[in-house]
């Protein structure tokens, strides 16, 4: 299996063209990554939509326990789980219209490429989203 992460340019027009992200493990609490970057996307502009069986609410949006549960179209689903998890989630995240499967710095598993390859998902892995798109945009 061979994985690269799409170029610069790639990465900045899925940016672009996005507005709405699930985050799939977003926190409750404001000292977690998932929480602090899921914040400044929003400040950014973003719609997020909280995706966390465990929590009601965060960042003011209701959460919902899984992508399934979404009713409205996903741009990018955007992952903070460990790695072991990415399979299940991409399996999960085949079955959303989404343009991108975005996974967060230092979560990468080869399986989840596997699942997606063949879907019209972008697939970004070990990669921060509010890094690219402070760089990028």
């Amino acid at each position: 299996m061979s994985f690269t992460n799409p170029g610069p340019q790639a990465t900045a027009e899925i940016l672009k063209n996005s507005s709405t992200i699930a985050v799939v493990g977003l926190s409750d609490n404001p000292a977690r990554t998932s929480f602090q970057i899921s914040e400044a996307m929003q400040k950014a502009g973003y719609k997020i939509i909280p995706v966390n069986p465990k929590v009601t609410e965060v960042l003011g949006k209701k959460a919902v326990s899984s992508l399934q549960d979404i009713e409205e179209k996903i741009d990018i689903i955007n992952v903070f789980r460990r790695s072991e998890f990415l399979p299940e989630v991409a399996r999960e995240a085949k079955a959303i219209d989404a343009e991108a499967f975005w996974a967060q710095q230092g979560v990468f598993h080869p399986e989840a490429y596997e699942e997606l390859k063949d879907s019209k998902q972008e697939v970004i892995m070990d990669s921060c989203i509010k890094v690219a798109h402070a760089t990028l945009l």
